[in-house]
């Protein structure tokens, strides 16, 4: 039996850190929406066409590969060129991980992680059996961000601000893990996690 492990949580949560784990101890294969929505954008593949349809051929680098930081400066004063831009690889990669856990499913694989910033509002639960919301302290996030990434406190309050509630998260999940910094802390939960299928 496969399980599909859904992973959300807001920026600076630490997803990553647990989806490290989750792939080194139980061998789970990781797909992240960020980089299939790369992928899909790429030469030859099912969004290349349409996102040039949509911005211009102006966006084609010289490599024939599309220069994703002009779109996001572009979809950064244009709000609804970003609804027009989601409508076209969303559901790109929505499909791109279907058949990915069709493929993993044949191929016998136990545990399959989908992680996604907008999972739950992009309804990935219609194909996880379970979703995690991985919960971080907002002050600890503001300092990961302000670390990790060089934002200053403002821009990391305020990319904060945009992102769903606490509540939201909550509400939607079927399971929290706190990560708050304890590592110890964080993998006793990811395993009492797997535990709760692995006893099904």
């Amino acid at each position: 039996m496969m399980i599909t492990i859904g992973i959300t949580g807001g920026v600076g949560a630490g997803k990553s850190t647990v989806l490290d784990f989750l792939e080194e101890k139980y061998q789970a294969y990781v797909m992240k929406a960020d980089e299939i929505g790369h992928l899909v954008m790429e030469p030859g593949q099912s969004c290349y066409e349409p996102v040039i349809a949509l911005f211009g051929r102006q966006i084609i680098k010289n490599d024939k590969t599309i220069d994703r930081r002009q779109v996001s400066d572009v979809v950064f004063s244009h709000p609804e060129l970003l609804e027009k831009l989601n409508q076209i690889i969303h559901p790109a990669v929505k499909q791109y991980i279907r058949e990915q856990l069709a493929v993993k499913k044949q191929q016998g694989q136990k545990i399959c992680v989908v992680e996604a910033a907008l999972l739950l509002e992009d309804h990935y639960q219609e194909f996880c059996d379970t979703i995690w919301y991985i919960h971080t302290d907002e002050e600890i996030r503001i300092r990961r961000l302000m670390e990790n990434r060089g934002y200053t406190r403002e821009k990391s309050v305020s990319i904060i601000a945009s992102q769903a509630p606490e509540t939201f998260f909550r509400e939607n999940a079927d399971y929290v893990v706190v990560n708050n910094g304890d590592f110890a802390q964080t993998r006793r939960q990811i395993e009492e996690g797997i535990r709760k299928y692995e006893t099904l």
